[in-house]
């Protein structure tokens, strides 16, 4: 028993203490109580919390590595630029992958498999609304595609993320079910009209990729993609079809210091405006995230932390079943997934414009 449960127990068979004296302890002692309670529970919420921040320890990732190896020759790893840029989730035995479509940046593509061999690869399809892009091995080779289930999995159920080698790359639990996210694409500008009507650049946001391309106050925006445009409405017009991730020409008047205006050819990045509106301090906290972390159809949530090049490959419940493929990381502890239900429906339509073309 504990002390202070002892000492009350005393008091309440003690006949000779007073009863302003018996009332005055019974608070201290109830009082007591109180602190040893919120003690325990602090010490039980901590154990859960440690709990919970080792969940990927070694024992668990021994307990899931089976399914997680039941997949492993259907996960390749994407490069680009040559550079690791994206997991891949294989779809078909003809040499067909899907992965993020907006982490490729550049040439050339190459897919590295499970056990290491090396493959060139092209874009065969792209659905730019769900940020998928079909690749084709550039090879005579055969693959083991994986079997996407339309399941739904339950709100704080286990979720599994296997790397290229059948090694998990991550362990986490279910969040938010399928919903909407709208897409935060922006190029950084404030504009404004002109004297004349053309797009004026007002004002321009650090970290955007209108800063990075060395978009100025005062600049005219005349063309996006060498289409001409005539007002600040038709480039906003434009610009709102634009994906975070997106790459855009644009065409720029600017002042020189003659009195003339020169011509300038700029390449800029749409960037998610979540990103562009961090400081330095959210994006230490949060760690690194995906280019494109909005404008999704249906995403579920989940809390693994991923990095953006894990993105791209499947997630799997503690059945084994493949529900989506994972498609951002979003935050510190927010992953996005596209389900399988959605992926499904839009590689029919890719792997039919791709054999197609063929």
């Amino acid at each position: 028993m504990h002390p202070v449960q002892s000492s009350f127990l005393l008091v309440a068979k003690n006949p000779n203490m007073n009863s302003s004296v018996h009332r005055r302890f019974a608070r201290s002692v109830a009082r007591g109580l109180g602190m040893v309670i919120a003690a325990g529970w602090i010490m039980v919420a901590a154990e859960i919390a440690v709990a919970d921040e080792r969940r990927d320890n070694s024992e668990m990732m021994q307990l899931i590595r089976p399914l997680s190896d039941s997949v492993q020759y259907s996960v390749a790893q994407v490069l680009s630029g040559g550079r690791p840029v994206a997991l891949a989730t294989v779809v078909s035995s003809d040499g067909y992958l899907l992965t993020k479509r907006s982490e490729l940046s550049g040439d050339p593509i190459r897919i590295r498999l499970h056990d290491g061999r090396l493959y060139p690869a092209r874009v065969a399809s792209v659905r730019r609304q769900n940020d998928l892009a079909l690749l084709r091995v550039d090879a005579d080779v055969s693959l083991k595609p994986l079997q996407l289930v339309d399941h739904k999995p339950s709100i704080a159920s286990f979720l599994i993320s296997p790397g290229r080698t059948g090694r998990p790359v991550g362990i986490g639990v279910m969040g938010v079910g399928a919903r909407k996210i709208e897409h935060q694409g922006r190029l950084g500008v404030i504009l404004n009209d002109s004297p004349d009507g053309r797009a004026l650049v007002e004002e321009v946001y650090p970290n955007s990729g209108a800063d990075s391309a060395g978009v100025v106050r005062g600049d005219l925006i005349i063309a996006i993609n060498g289409i001409h445009e005539s007002n600040k409405t038709s480039v906003i017009e434009t610009l709102r079809d634009m994906f975070p991730g997106d790459e855009v020409r644009l065409t720029i008047l600017r002042t020189n210091r003659s009195s003339g205006l020169d011509t300038l050819e700029m390449d800029a990045r749409i960037r998610d405006f979540h990103l562009i509106r961090e400081s330095e301090n959210d994006s230490r906290v949060n760690g690194p995230r995906s280019d494109r972390l909005s404008g999704f159809d249906r995403v579920f949530q989940h809390d693994t932390v991923l990095d953006p090049d894990e993105c791209g490959g499947p997630v799997l419940d503690t059945s084994g079943r493949v529900i989506g493929i994972n498609i951002a990381r979003a935050g510190r502890v927010v992953s996005y997934a596209l389900p399988s239900s959605l992926v499904i429906s839009e590689l029919t339509s890719m792997l039919q414009e791709a054999r197609g073309a063929e």
